[in-house]
């Protein structure tokens, strides 16, 4: 169950559509939205909250006031209506800010709106973001525009088959089951870590052997690079969501074969599901 989703928000339009997607997932299981905006007040105004001073200066008193009048705008959007929602700010930096956000009230997912300019390194929280996906023990989903959440009929995961990779195939299943969507496991095959047919079918029934899974293919893709193999398998089962694995100690980078990069979210216009590994 996804009883608490945190929504970090800069107050731009892919804000907006991440948070909008939180609401359809609150709706269905009754969840809480924790709506954290960073505040990235002057330097010597940080220092000044940050310090616990009882007495903070009237500029950090406009912000913390323009802040709260956005939160009050948002907050009276229809599609928040009837559920429960947070607003926070935290003035630290965005990286930890999340973090803490999501340690200290136990946070389920988090949703996030991206630009889609550069990939990871432009999500809407600037270059922090892939510390935030590194960093988060939660699944991350990334939003870029609109959409509804529920419509999404075909889940594709690309995983390597491993064993350390169950727990996070798991969750897919269980996200893939919330929106009653089939499953697509998805190995890329590609020249630099080719591997046969029946290699790879091997490694995927040895993988799956036991889970606690269903509705769900199988697949092995065969293309360029993983990135490219990744996105055209999407395409060709007109997949509303991809989900990827990531290793917190390596970061996006060592996705798979190993050069995931940033073009999986920087190409893909439809919402991409992140697991720590």
């Amino acid at each position: 169950m996804l009883q608490k989703i945190l929504v970090p928000t800069d107050f731009s339009p892919q804000a907006e559509s991440a948070l909008k997607v939180a609401s359809q997932l609150a709706k269905k299981n009754n969840s809480e939205i924790y709506l954290l905006h960073i505040l990235e007040l002057p330097v010597h105004l940080n220092d000044l909250m940050s310090s616990g001073n009882s007495a903070p200066a009237p500029e950090a008193v406009f912000f913390m006031q323009q802040t709260h009048k956005k939160f009050e705008e948002v907050l009276a959007s229809d599609y928040l209506e009837d559920l429960e929602v947070i607003e926070t700010v935290s003035f630290e930096d965005v990286h930890k800010g999340i973090v803490d956000a999501c340690e200290k009230n136990n946070i389920d997912i988090i949703i996030m709106g991206s630009h889609g300019s550069s990939g990871f390194e432009e999500l809407f929280i600037g270059s922090n973001a892939e510390k935030v996906v590194r960093s988060t023990k939660q699944p991350v989903l990334v939003i870029k525009e609109d959409c509804d959440i529920f419509s999404i009929k075909d889940l594709v995961y690309a995983t390597n088959f491993d064993n350390e990779d169950k727990p996070s195939l798991i969750s897919a299943h269980k996200f893939a089951q919330q929106l009653n969507a089939k499953l697509h496991l998805v190995w890329i095959n590609t020249a630099n870590s080719f591997k046969t047919t029946s290699e790879t079918e091997e490694k995927m029934n040895l993988m799956i052997t036991g889970l606690p899974i269903d509705n769900y293919t199988l697949n092995i893709y065969n293309d360029i690079n993983v990135e490219k193999g990744i996105l055209n398998f999407a395409n060709s089962v007109n997949a509303g969501l991809i989900g990827i694995s990531t290793h917190g100690r390596k970061g996006l980078s060592h996705f798979i074969n190993g050069s995931l990069g940033e073009d999986v979210v920087n190409h893909a216009k439809r919402p991409v599901l992140t697991f720590k590994i």
